[in-house]
Protein backbone atom coordinates (compact mmCIF):
# COMPACT_ATOMS: atom_id res chain seq x y z
CA UNK A 1 0.00 0.00 0.00
CA UNK A 2 1.31 3.44 -0.87
CA UNK A 3 -0.66 5.49 1.59
CA UNK A 4 -2.11 5.36 5.06
CA UNK A 5 -4.73 7.47 6.82
CA UNK A 6 -4.46 7.54 10.61
CA UNK A 7 -7.57 6.93 12.73
CA UNK A 8 -7.38 10.51 13.98
CA UNK A 9 -7.16 11.89 10.44
CA UNK A 10 -10.09 9.71 9.36
CA UNK A 11 -12.10 11.10 12.26
CA UNK A 12 -11.18 14.64 11.15
CA UNK A 13 -12.44 13.89 7.62
CA UNK A 14 -15.64 12.39 9.03
CA UNK A 15 -16.34 15.53 11.01
CA UNK A 16 -15.29 18.04 8.33
CA UNK A 17 -17.03 16.31 5.42
CA UNK A 18 -19.96 14.85 7.39
CA UNK A 19 -19.01 11.33 6.29
CA UNK A 20 -20.75 8.09 7.24
CA UNK A 21 -19.50 4.50 7.22
CA UNK A 22 -19.44 3.25 3.63
CA UNK A 23 -18.52 6.63 2.11
CA UNK A 24 -15.60 7.17 -0.28
CA UNK A 25 -13.04 10.00 -0.27
CA UNK A 26 -10.97 10.35 -3.42
CA UNK A 27 -7.56 11.99 -3.60
CA UNK A 28 -6.79 13.16 -7.12
CA UNK A 29 -3.92 14.87 -8.89
CA UNK A 30 -4.34 18.41 -10.17
CA UNK A 31 -2.10 21.12 -11.53
CA UNK A 32 -1.37 23.91 -9.07
CA UNK A 33 -3.65 25.06 -6.24
CA UNK A 34 -4.47 22.44 -3.64
CA UNK A 35 -2.65 20.36 -1.08
CA UNK A 36 1.11 20.81 -1.65
CA UNK A 37 3.05 17.70 -2.65
CA UNK A 38 6.56 16.50 -3.48
CA UNK A 39 5.84 16.69 -7.23
CA UNK A 40 6.63 20.15 -8.66
CA UNK A 41 3.54 21.90 -10.07
CA UNK A 42 1.18 19.13 -8.92
CA UNK A 43 -1.20 19.27 -5.97
CA UNK A 44 -3.77 16.98 -4.44
CA UNK A 45 -7.47 17.58 -4.56
CA UNK A 46 -10.13 15.82 -2.51
CA UNK A 47 -13.61 14.82 -3.58
CA UNK A 48 -16.47 12.90 -2.03
CA UNK A 49 -17.74 9.73 -3.70
CA UNK A 50 -16.42 6.98 -5.90
CA UNK A 51 -15.16 7.77 -9.40
CA UNK A 52 -13.24 5.47 -11.71
CA UNK A 53 -11.53 2.27 -10.67
CA UNK A 54 -10.10 2.22 -7.14
CA UNK A 55 -6.38 1.49 -7.50
CA UNK A 56 -4.92 2.27 -4.06
CA UNK A 57 -7.03 2.45 -0.92
CA UNK A 58 -7.01 2.58 2.84
CA UNK A 59 -10.21 1.83 4.74
CA UNK A 60 -10.30 3.55 8.11
CA UNK A 61 -13.22 4.19 10.47
CA UNK A 62 -15.58 2.75 7.83
CA UNK A 63 -14.46 5.25 5.17
CA UNK A 64 -12.60 4.24 2.00
CA UNK A 65 -9.85 6.74 1.15
CA UNK A 66 -8.45 6.09 -2.33
CA UNK A 67 -6.63 7.06 -5.52
CA UNK A 68 -8.16 5.83 -8.77
CA UNK A 69 -6.21 4.12 -11.53
CA UNK A 70 -5.69 7.41 -13.38
CA UNK A 71 -3.77 8.94 -10.47
CA UNK A 72 -2.00 5.98 -8.86
CA UNK A 73 1.29 6.99 -10.57
CA UNK A 74 1.48 9.84 -8.09
CA UNK A 75 2.61 7.42 -5.37
CA UNK A 76 4.96 5.27 -7.47
CA UNK A 77 8.05 6.59 -5.66
CA UNK A 78 6.49 7.76 -2.39
CA UNK A 79 4.48 6.64 0.60
CA UNK A 80 1.83 9.13 1.71
CA UNK A 81 0.84 9.25 5.38
CA UNK A 82 -2.12 11.40 6.31
CA UNK A 83 -2.17 12.31 9.98
CA UNK A 84 -4.12 14.64 12.24
CA UNK A 85 -2.13 17.55 13.61
CA UNK A 86 -3.20 20.76 15.36
CA UNK A 87 -6.92 20.36 14.50
CA UNK A 88 -6.09 19.82 10.81
CA UNK A 89 -4.54 17.08 8.70
CA UNK A 90 -0.96 16.82 7.50
CA UNK A 91 0.16 15.09 4.29
CA UNK A 92 3.58 13.49 4.70
CA UNK A 93 5.39 12.16 1.61
CA UNK A 94 8.26 9.77 2.24
CA UNK A 95 10.44 8.29 -0.53
CA UNK A 96 10.09 4.50 -0.87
Amino acid sequence: MNFHVSKEAAQWFKEEMDLQAGDFVQFYVKLYGGIPTVHPNYSLGISFGKEGTVAIKDEVEGITFYFNDKDEWFLDDYVLNIEAKNEDVEYIFTPK
